[in-house]
């Protein structure tokens, strides 16, 4: 019945089905093409039959339809796959071509190097220059970029092109992934020597049009709001520019669950939207300009989405507004549940990789939370006072927001924030106006004195706000983190706040016995991988860029053995040491039971492990026997001199190691019969010692 009043959602479903079958699948385009003859010869057929033929076979029809949208769906995905197109420079590269490639951005600073995507033109072989399609990763050496070198420049190299892969680290970031949703399938590190600027600038007028603009804005902001931090709020919060947004202040928004006031979302476009449709609502009073009326507001809408780059939870409101723009001109009123629906299924077929967007996801379900449980959190109580009743609306829309969120957010942050009530009463009206002051910021800096007095007050009420979030991230049991749920376990939570909500609503008793079950299941399969947890011995060698570290994992505790000045870094808590704790759902501890050794030898379980990082002497007239050689940093050693005084089962390279030593090391290693792994390439090893 619910299907049958949104048709829309009989598409949606299936598209994304296809999406993800085929992601999965990775089918030949001859199977899906095939379905869908079939289903388009069944439609022939069905429009040949007779009337009560047709009746009696309407629901195939309904059947077809779906199977339609589901191999549509896997199309889209096979189209979307830079590997699959004939162009792609992959098919025919070969080490030592000459690359002609264009900048799609201005070279971005990073810690020791400088970073920008680009678009790879042409394969030069034998001096003949072969049009292809690819985008690539462009590292440039710190001090060797050429001046002036920005969005639009082409450059020519021969340097070998690495492919996009993952550390291999457990729990860590899909990176691969990330760059083959977006196009990108290789990288390349450039000196000022190894390539060469051509002449010409490729950079599409529009584009160039809507960098002007950014730039604009992003100079207006930076003129008259002083604060770095402040600079960087505003910034973020506008158009959605985040490289000068302080790492630790987005981190302590995250932490107190307010982060979406940063990311341009569709409370910002609302808030647009409102303010365009108010300026322009002087149009609708006369026949002949009514129509320049839903234009403006849509080319004002699309022209944001835009300047801030187009991410899936804009761009998904951007649909939203723009059937609600449209159908009020029309005197139409569609359903929220079509318009979500609707909005959701054209940007998949713009983008089938949205799918696994994570912005993508979240504001769907936050909108649909919102829709759905609103009106019943509301309802729970009366409040006569205006002012207090504002209040609880606002409290209702955070409530109602969270409850399909929280599934999404702990499968990919791992983490709650406790008083997230409480700080987006603060938070979300401080923040819209910062926006709307923003704005006005933006529009009035033409007028330098009257610029100069709103970005004073906007400092100042930025200032307010980010040390009101710093406070509360530091109240006690702000966060609860460490949460560990996989994909299963997510759609079970979902399943749980569905079925109970069917129960509560349509005072149905089935949703009651499904929410029973699908919360039986997930405490069972939740009290199964704890036990797992409990009963886990692992060494993992870690995939930590130059550096060596080892993680001895013994049941819900463990020992990460590396260099003091690593164990400082930053980005190794970020992106190693935390995933790992959650990943294997671990604490560090100071020593483990099962953990003996001193130096480069250790006994873990029945296991022994030897690293070896310097040259090593003959002790024995027979080989040290051990389960595990890891080889470490640059000693000079031979693996056939080595293999007479260390008999071993395994060798591992990590990541310290020259990958021209490597190199040598796994010819050798296969030429003695000896299993090699070597962390550079093959990513993070992980050895189960139960």
């Amino acid at each position: 019945m619910f299907l049958k009043k949104h048709p829309i959602l009989r598409l949606l479903l299936p598209l994304a089905g296809g999406i993800f079958m085929q992601w999965h699948l990775q089918a030949e385009l001859f199977l899906w093409i095939s379905i869908l003859s079939a289903v388009f010869a069944a439609y022939i057929a069905l429009s040949r039959a007779s009337i009560y033929q047709k009746l009696r076979w309407s629901p195939l029809q309904g059947l077809l339809l779906m199977v339609s949208a589901l191999a549509g769906g896997a199309i889209l995905v096979f189209a979307h796959d830079v590997r699959n197109r004939q162009l792609w420079f992959g098919h025919e590269y070969r080490q030592g071509q000459l690359l002609t490639v264009t900048l799609t951005e201005d070279p971005v600073v990073k810690n020791r190097s400088y970073k920008a995507e680009a678009e790879v033109n042409y394969r030069a072989d034998k001096n003949i220059n072969h049009p292809v399609t690819g985008r690539i990763l462009l590292y440039f050496k710190k001090d060797s970029l050429k001046q002036g070198l920005r969005a639009g420049d082409q450059i020519v190299f021969n340097r070998r092109l690495q492919p996009i892969k993952n550390n291999g680290n457990p729990g860590g970031f899909d990176y691969k992934r990330y760059c083959l949703f977006n196009g990108i399938t290789h990288q390349v590190y450039l000196t000022d020597k190894d390539y060469q600027l051509l002449p010409d600038n490729r950079f599409p007028w529009y584009k160039r049009l809507l960098q002007h603009t950014r730039n604009h804005v992003l100079d207006a902001i930076r003129r008259n709001i002083k604060g770095k931090k402040e600079q960087g709020l505003a910034e973020a919060m506008l158009i959605g520019y985040k490289d000068d947004l302080d790492k630790a202040l987005l981190q302590s928004y995250t932490n107190t669950g307010v982060v979406h006031v940063i990311a341009v979302s569709g409370m910002h476009l609302a808030l647009l939207y409102w303010i365009v449709n108010l300026l322009l609502q002087p149009l609708l009073k006369r026949k002949a300009t009514k129509w320049l009326h839903p234009a403006g507001v849509l080319l004002i809408l699309w022209g944001f989405c835009f300047i801030t780059g187009g991410a899936a939870s804009i761009a998904r409101a951007a649909v939203m507004f723009t059937f609600i723009t449209v159908g009020t001109h029309l005197n139409r009123q569609v359903a929220i549940y079509n318009i979500l629906g609707a909005a959701a299924f054209f940007q998949l077929c713009y983008n089938p990789y949205w799918l696994w967007d994570v912005g993508f996801q979240l504001s769907y379900m936050a909108v649909l939370s919102i829709v759905v449980f609103y009106r019943p959190v509301y309802n729970l109580l009366f409040v006569k006072n205006k002012i207090l009743d504002g209040i609880w609306r606002l409290a209702a829309v955070s409530i109602a927001a969270q409850i399909l969120t929280t599934p999404v957010a702990m499968y990919y942050f791992h983490q709650f924030p406790v008083y997230f009530l409480l700080n987006n009463l603060v938070v979300v009206p401080v923040s819209t106006l910062v926006l709307a002051g923003t704005l006005l910021l933006v529009i009035l800096s033409p007028a330098k004195i009257l610029a100069s007095l709103v970005g004073n007050l906007l400092n100042g009420l930025i200032w307010w706000l980010n040390s009101f979030i710093e406070m509360m991230e530091g109240f006690p049991f702000a966060l609860w983190s460490g949460i560990q749920i996989n994909a299963f376990q997510g759609w079970l939570m979902l399943a749980i706040i569905a079925a109970t909500v069917f129960w509560l609503v349509e005072k149905n008793k089935k949703g009651l016995w499904v929410a029973a079950a699908a919360l039986l299941v997930f405490g069972t399969v939740r009290s199964f991988s704890f036990l797992q947890a409990e009963r886990q011995k692992k060494l993992v060698v870690c995939d930590v860029g130059r550096h060596p570290a080892l993680a001895f994992i013994s049941g819900r505790k463990y020992i990460l053995i590396a260099p003091p000045e690593t164990l400082k870094d930053p980005p190794l808590n970020n992106y190693v040491i935390k995933p790992l704790e959650i990943f294997y759902r671990v604490q560090h501890a100071d020593s483990l039971y099962d953990l003996s050794g001193a130096a480069n030898t250790f006994l873990f379980g029945n296991k022994r492990i030897l690293r070896i990082d310097a040259p090593v002497r003959k002790t024995s007239d027979t080989p040290i026997e051990v389960d595990l050689l890891i080889l470490s940093g640059n000693p000079k050693i031979y693996m056939h001199t080595l293999s007479g005084l260390v008999s071993t089962r395994q060798v591992v390279i990590d990541g310290s190691v020259a990958a021209g030593k490597a190199g040598y090391w796994k010819q050798d290693c296969k030429a003695l019969g000896i299993p090699c792994h070597d962390v550079s390439t093959d990513g993070a090893f992980v050895m189960n010692l139960y």
